[in-house]
């Protein structure tokens, strides 16, 4: 869908006649994806007009710019001037029953880690639009209360981290042969007693100080412990995404094999998870989800896709991420908007 210059009218100004059969039109292009005719506007829709009087009608809505006509099609479909208008000034959402919200929390809510249910919150939102559900990483890094390095093998030791609220992680860190334990039980104490309150990058910027002026009682073992512990955490840390996407299958259904160059700029797009990243970074001020169509943002400008994002907070009302779902311009908003919202609330109430 080609981007076009705002449109010369607002809904207010449309009259009632005109209203209905936008709305007609572009309901019609969302639910099928394809231009709806004067003839389909005329045949079931109780507009009682003749199929003359309704492609005035359209004319007129191309002319103000909120709809187009495809070259293979004598039909209309709303441009995305004319979807933005219909979308701020006529949607009527649709809110989870109280079985869907039901559902979505019972899927969050399976247990185990944070980073389990940022997937499943993603799957989710693919599962229940029929797009693509982003979830951005949280950004807040956990205050965290000890570490320690207990030995599972002449070469190896498991990291334990322990957080102030209670989360216990764990990774192994290779050991150079026939470190003692008293090495082990020191490099811990150490840790522990400058982790305390903090977090990650803010301990280990205090212990490679501390270490580097050489105020540390340490002996070399256990600063090289000291070393291996934090390093396996900072690696673990950088290579953590900073964006889960699933279900981008759901990009590519019957309305997109005539448009497969679209759907495949489109992907390139998601590869490109740094600035889809700052795409979402934008509605983190949001009160609810924020809605980008097509060539609204210069990252979708070629694909002709829209996103929906809503932020997510945590128990403390702080926004840690966002989340949301991309696909084509036809997404049904009324009912991809409050879902989106809902799956916002939900996941940030697991958000410690």
């Amino acid at each position: 869908m080609a981007p076009v210059s705002p449109p010369n009218q607002t809904v207010s100004e449309l009259t009632d006649r005109a209203r209905e059969i936008f709305r007609l039109v572009v309901e019609g292009y969302i639910e099928s994806g394809q231009p709806v005719g004067s003839k389909t506007l005329a045949g079931g829709t109780g507009l009682n007009l003749s199929p003359a009087s309704i492609r005035s009608v359209l004319k007129d809505l191309e002319l103000a710019g909120l709809l187009a006509a495809p070259h293979t099609s004598a039909g209309r479909m709303p441009t995305e001037s004319g979807l933005r208008m219909f979308v701020d000034g006529m949607m009527q959402v649709a809110e989870p029953t109280a079985e869907e919200r039901a559902a979505i929390e019972a899927r969050l809510a399976e247990p185990g880690p944070i980073e389990r249910a940022l997937e499943t919150t993603s799957t989710l939102l693919s599962d229940i639009t029929g797009a693509a559900g982003m979830v951005m990483v949280p950004t807040r890094e956990a205050r965290l209360a000890q570490m320690n390095l207990v030995s599972i093998s002449n070469d190896r030791a498991l990291a334990v981290l322990v957080g102030e609220d209670g989360h216990v992680e764990n990774r192994v860190v290779d050991l150079p042969g026939g470190v003692p334990a008293s090495a082990l039980e020191q490099a811990s104490n150490y840790m522990s007693a400058r982790l305390n309150g903090r977090t990650l990058p803010e301990a280990a910027a205090a212990i490679g100080r501390e270490i580097a002026s050489g105020r540390t009682a340490l002996d070399s073992a256990s600063q090289d412990l000291v070393a291996r512990g934090l390093a396996v955490w900072s690696e673990d840390a950088s290579k953590r995404p900073v964006l889960i996407v699933r279900g981008q299958a759901n990009l590519l259904d019957d309305t997109t094999l005539g448009d497969i160059e679209r759907v495949r700029s489109l992907i390139d797009d998601l590869e490109n998870k740094q600035s889809v990243s700052e795409l979402l970074e934008s509605a983190r001020d949001a009160e609810a989800a924020r809605i980008f169509i097509g060539a609204e943002n210069r990252l979708f400008a070629l694909s002709g896709s829209s996103v929906i994002a809503s932020p997510y907070r945590d128990r403390e009302g702080k926004v840690v991420g966002v989340l949301g779902v991309i696909g084509p311009t036809r997404l049904n908003y009324a009912r991809v908007v409050p879902m989106v919202d809902f799956t916002a609330r939900s996941l940030g109430k697991l958000i410690g």
